[in-house]
């Protein structure tokens, strides 16, 4: 897979109800043109739906032949994955 088209999405703060559209919307566009990059240093909270849909997006990129990796996830980011009892869910992806 070429590094250099891989695209990056950067979580914000708090990944809640109301920042998913446009997470979405950028997750859409990148999962559609090749290798994405989510970091996920600065995330302090996350929602149960943002983890889904990440997971969702992993399965999508993957059926599109394209690598898909959580960078630098935040304490508070594994934390939340622990917590719900996902880590099987996002082993694969967390990078660093």
């Amino acid at each position: 897979m070429v590094k250099a088209g891989k695209k990056t999405v950067a979580l914000p703060a708090i990944v809640d109800l109301d920042s998913l559209d446009g997470i979405r919307d950028g997750l859409i566009d990148a999962i559609e043109e090749g290798p994405v990059a989510i970091s996920g240093a600065g995330v302090e909270r996350i929602s149960t739906n943002a983890l889904f849909m990440l997971i969702s997006a992993a399965e999508t990129a993957r059926k599109n032949n394209f690598e898909f990796a959580i960078e630098k996830p935040s304490a508070a980011l594994t934390g939340a994955i622990e917590r719900l009892g996902l880590g099987s869910s996002f082993m694969g992806m967390m990078r660093g």
